[in-house]
């Protein structure tokens, strides 16, 4: 059955598409904001306009034929309120653990394995961190939660801090996406043959009025909207609870989240405008109450404060997937 699915999911991806990308910063110049230490090993791909309520992006990053040092081989990620499904065409990644909870994890401390061949992620309330022993060829594949629902029947709330067997939850014609796409021979390949197979599905099952944006922001007032107006029963605590089994976390962690990301491209623009960061600004622009409100989600966002991040994301090889989104 699984030969018959994949040969049905090869038909999906056969027609030739552009997709639309866009490299890692890094692979500009050397210059004061992108040192040459740093590789240019990382892409972040964008949906086509008809999947950007269902995907957020692709991030894919190779480090064969690059020597790193241990503390290059770490990974850094936000917390995130995306779902996602990993691919792994080299190498490995392990999980890094933090000794205590107010801590990053470093090259030193203790590994986990990640669990199966492909692995589904759901939402992410804390940072996390990984390790790469070795040359490292991956990819991941970030879906709005409330839409891999609706592909999948997958659980967004059972999934909310946890990585699994992408094999044990995803439906059979999934799984045989995810054996083409380990077999494909390149990044451009893997994301066209994923966006053809999504596209029909997404077409067949997406909400009547699916939001056309890409920001945390947005989205979470889109999902407030749907939850007044999808279902009896309109009281605040109805709603949230409607919005957490859609999304996998409460309203106000939603929204946290879009506060964060603002604050995140408001810092970009404003390094690019004056050469540097006035965090009391960027706070107030945001939504936050002050700058010490700011600090205090970043940490809890990212494991970092606001200048530690800052500086982490131009200078240190493992926050690679930060100066991407960039």
């Amino acid at each position: 059955m699984l030969q018959r699915s994949s040969a049905a999911v090869l038909n999906d991806c056969d027609s030739p598409r552009r997709l639309h990308s866009r490299p890692m910063a890094s692979l500009a110049p050397p210059s004061p904001r992108h040192p040459a230490g740093l590789i240019p090993s990382g892409e972040l791909w964008l949906p086509r306009a008809s999947l950007t309520a269902c995907l957020r992006a692709a991030m894919a990053r190779s480090t064969v034929g690059y020597t790193l040092s241990d503390a290059q081989r770490i990974n850094r990620f936000p917390a995130s309120p995306l779902c996602s499904l990993s691919w792994w065409f080299e190498g490995r990644s392990e999980a890094l653990v933090a000794e205590r909870p107010d801590t990053m994890p470093t090259q030193h401390s203790p590994r986990e394995a990640y669990p199966g061949r492909w692995v589904l992620a759901g939402p992410q309330t804390r940072p996390t961190s990984s390790y790469c022993a070795g040359p490292t060829h991956a990819m991941m594949v970030m879906f709005m939660p409330d839409a891999l629902h609706q592909l999948t029947g997958v659980d967004p709330g059972a999934l909310t801090d946890r990585m699994v067997d992408a094999q044990s939850l995803l439906p059979p014609d999934w799984v045989a996406l995810c054996e083409v796409v380990q077999n494909l021979p390149d990044n451009a390949a893997r994301l066209q043959c994923l966006e053809d197979f999504l596209e029909p599905r997404w077409q067949a099952c997406r909400p009547a009025q699916a939001l056309q944006t890409q920001r945390y922001g947005d989205w979470v007032a889109h999902l407030a909207q749907r939850a007044a107006l999808s279902a009896t029963g309109r009281s605040l605590r109805q709603l949230e609870r409607r919005i957490k089994r859609w999304a996998g976390l409460p309203l106000r962690e939603l929204r946290g989240f879009g506060k964060a990301e603002q604050a995140f491209f408001d810092t970009i623009a404003a390094d690019a405008a004056q050469g540097s960061v006035r965090w009391a600004d960027v706070a107030a622009g945001a939504g936050f109450s002050d700058q010490s409100h700011l600090c205090r989600v970043t940490r809890r966002i990212t494991g970092y404060a606001p200048q530690a991040l800052y500086d982490g994301i131009y200078g240190d090889e493992a926050f690679w997937a930060y100066r991407i989104w960039v």
